[in-house]
């Protein structure tokens, strides 16, 4: 059974969070490294270019990889400090066995592997094959996650795959699949310098993708109008020319009100709309109420604010509109993906230099880990898995019958829910860490304890891979070759530079050998990631995400390659829409009617605050590798509750004093700092820390109903003081984990 062996203390002191800190005089070799490799960060979806430095095996620096076109040699925080986990003292280094009383004894790997496939067998022999189930995390190169899809539906046979991805991007490519047939971003982010108008919503770009801030600040000195839409006075909503603060959940309700602003206003590329789109009298019908009074007394931002916003954006020649998981958490997020594109295609501003529309990728390899298989609902080209067409392309292209391939399985979250009903008995997971990352976590924890069996995949003990029954370690971003996919759609290199550690192993290594043990090695010949690279070529091909015509080759000449790029004399695709041909079945662009409606969890009486959730500048995602780097949590040791000084008052709340946060989910004490920049009906916890200090023992699973995608975003809740002045930590030093 999937339990702690120990108590988490003592699995801390032998495994971490430890803090890691560059020493003063530097690494030794730094100065005389073995090679400069360039190569990209291994955090968020900008894969900032950077080279790193080697010796001895070992990574001891970084430069700035000045001709990168993204980055341009920038790098955020996180970006600047990310060499430290290398040779990190937490580093998992062979494989391990819960010993329940003992704790984790490292073994050979024929004993974890061979205990392994043992308990896969037992599982799915006992209760059929869709028992036991795979979760992924999308900061795989493209590479290893369309491996784990073929793993999962070849080797294992089951249905049950899914990705951490599922907290990311699922919103926004539905919404881009359902207006233009092709989920990517439309433009690369050099068309954002000369666009007049930007939107910019739900996004904390200063914080958690600061190197894109260096595209909107060369805008805004060639005079671009720029607008914020957060329920924060997030950094780049000070220099704002617009803020609009709106009550979280209520996004489509303003972009359905700029909406029928620009209809009544005849602010519409008519020859655009008319000749290619389809949908666009169903979409003024759903919004033709939604006037400006209205719009504010349900996002709370002024009309005057609003209708400032829609004469901007309408009356501009240039324009770009970007979004992230602000919009994308909700139980609507879909709709809110697509209330945003309407207000694109209303505006004919799409397909043209400077004008564009982009879905910001929060995860290393957002874009192309949800393109390539690893989804419950995907197959290679981001085809469908319930298209029989494509089906019967990718069983050809991976040698099996059609009737061998799994179908639709069950979303991450769903699988935890499965777990609970006793439907799912196993489990193998790999960079992924549910315990943090998904709602609900004491739900989470449960689902884990009553499992059969759970092998994990990573390099460092995650606090979900402490639940594991067996672990084996696998590689780092920088010990295997491959490609990852940017925000942009860029497709770039991810260049080995070192080995793993004696006795870890490549992920890829790992996923081989079990494929092998399990009756699938002939369907995993492969020498190397290149060779892999290939076959996932061959299986996009003709699909959405075609990267047929992408090589190794041509990555590095080109410094990364745009898809679509359909063949090999094709020179990407950097901008989507220049013919006005989209990916739908007519042709055309969709509007989709959007329709406003209230969130899962609504504030009432009995919890009238609304608590949202999202990340800091030091902290990626659930924090298993930048909560061990000790100048990353020096900037931002531990979650802080961010209250609002009427509403402070109101509850009588002083500034460093424990709060206890209260929702129908669970309870959680947060050390209050009272700021001027959050609504006044709103408190803010960002999410990247576990167990007590876990944002996420508080938010909901109510999911998206298309995307399947929590609603992270809006939780309603209650503040209670505790009186207790909240032990502030002074630096990382001071740091406490649990």
């Amino acid at each position: 059974m999937a339990k702690l062996p120990i108590d988490i203390d003592r699995i801390i002191e032998q495994f971490g969070p430890t803090l890691n800190f560059p020493k003063p005089e530097g690494i030794s070799g730094r100065d005389e490294p073995d090679k400069i490799v360039e190569t990209h960060c291994c955090f968020c979806g900008m894969q900032c270019g950077i080279k790193l430095l080697a010796k001895d095996n070992k990574i001891v620096g970084f430069e700035p990889w000045m001709e990168f076109p993204f980055n341009q040699g920038r790098l955020c925080p996180k970006g600047v400090q990310r060499y430290m986990q290398d040779n990190h003292p937490d580093r998992l280094k062979s494989p391990l066995i819960n010993v329940p009383g003992f704790g984790y004894k490292a073994v050979d790997w024929e004993e974890a592997m061979a205990k392994t496939v043992s308990e896969i067998k037992r599982i799915q022999t006992q209760y059929g094959n869709d028992a036991f189930s795979v979760l992924s995390g999308v900061s795989l190169t493209n590479e290893k996650s369309y491996m784990v899809g073929k793993f999962a539906r070849i080797a294992l046979k089951t249905k049950n795959l899914d990705y951490n991805g599922r907290l990311c991007m699922v919103s926004a490519g539905a919404g881009n699949k359902k207006a233009f047939g092709l989920d990517r971003t439309s433009n690369n982010y050099e068309d954002l310098e000369k666009a007049e108008v930007i939107i910019v919503t739900g996004a904390n770009v200063s914080e958690t993708f600061p190197t894109l801030t260096y595209w909107l600040w060369r805008a805004r000195d060639n005079g671009a109008k720029l607008i914020v839409v957060d329920p924060r006075v997030i950094p780049l909503a000070r220099t704002a020319d617009i803020h609009l603060d709106i009550r979280p959940g209520t996004d489509s309700a303003l972009f359905g009100a700029i909406l029928n602003y620009m209809i009544q206003h005849d602010m519409l590329d008519h020859h655009f709309i008319e000749n290619y789109t389809s949908g666009f009298e169903a979409a003024k019908e759903a919004v033709k109420e939604y006037t400006l009074e209205w719009a504010e007394s349900i996002t709370g931002a002024k009309k005057e604010k609003i209708e400032a916003a829609a004469q901007l954006w309408g009356k501009a020649a240039t324009s770009f509109l970007l979004h992230a998981r602000g919009i994308e958490h909700h139980t609507k997020g879909v709709e809110n993906v697509l209330s945003c594109i309407n207000i694109v295609l209303a505006s004919g501003r799409i397909g043209k230099p400077y004008c564009g529309y982009g879905t910001i990728t929060g995860q290393g390899n957002g874009q192309g880990g949800r393109e390539h298989g690893h989804k419950c609902d995907q197959l290679p080209g981001n085809r469908d898995i319930e298209n029989p067409e494509h089906r019967k392309y990718i069983s050809e292209v991976w040698g099996i019958d059609e009737k061998e391939l799994p179908g639709k399985g069950l979303s991450a979250y769903e699988i935890i829910e499965a777990i609970h009903r006793g439907e799912i008995k196993g489990l193998l997971s790999l960079c992924f860490n549910p315990l943090v990352s998904l709602p609900n976590s004491n739900y989470v924890r449960e689902a884990l304890e009553k499992l059969e069996f759970y092998v994990g995949i990573d390099f460092f003990m995650s606090e979900t891979m402490r639940h594991c029954d067996i672990i084996l370690p696998g590689s780092l971003h920088e010990e295997e070759e491959g490609t990852v996919t940017t925000a942009e759609g860029r497709v770039v290199r991810i260049r080995k530079v070192v080995d793993p550690p004696k006795n870890a192993r490549t992920d890829s290594e790992i996923l081989i050998e079990l494929a092998e043990r399990l009756g699938a090695g002939d369907k995993f010949n492969f020498v190397n990631s290149e060779a892999v690279f290939n076959e996932l070529r061959v299986a996009s091909k003709g699909g959405t995400a075609d990267y047929y015509g992408i090589t190794y080759d041509k990555i590095e000449k080109n410094m990364g390659v745009f898809w679509p790029c359909p063949d090999l004399d094709h020179p990407g695709t950097p901008r989507l829409w220049e013919d006005k041909k989209f990916k739908t079945p007519d042709g055309k662009a969709h509007f989709n009617p959007v329709q406003y409606h209230p969130s899962m969890d609504p504030v009432d009486e009995e919890y009238p605050i609304i608590l949202t959730t999202g990340r800091v500048v030091s902290q990626y995602l659930s924090g298993t590798q930048t909560r061990r780097i000790g100048k990353l949590v020096e900037q931002f040791a531990q979650p802080l509750l961010e209250i609002h000084p009427t509403l402070a008052e109101q509850y009588n709340i002083h500034q460093h004093e424990e709060v206890r946060v209260i929702t129908k989910r669970g309870e959680a004490i947060f050390p209050a700092t009272i700021v001027e920049t959050i609504r006044e009906d709103t408190v803010f916890i960002p999410y990247h820390w576990p167990g007590k200090k876990s944002a996420n023992q508080l938010t909901s699973g109510h999911l998206d109903p298309i995307s399947k995608i929590p609603e992270f975003k809006v939780s309603a809740c209650q503040l209670i003081p505790t009186g207790k002045k909240a032990y502030v930590a002074k630096d990382a030093l001071d740091y406490k984990s649990n």
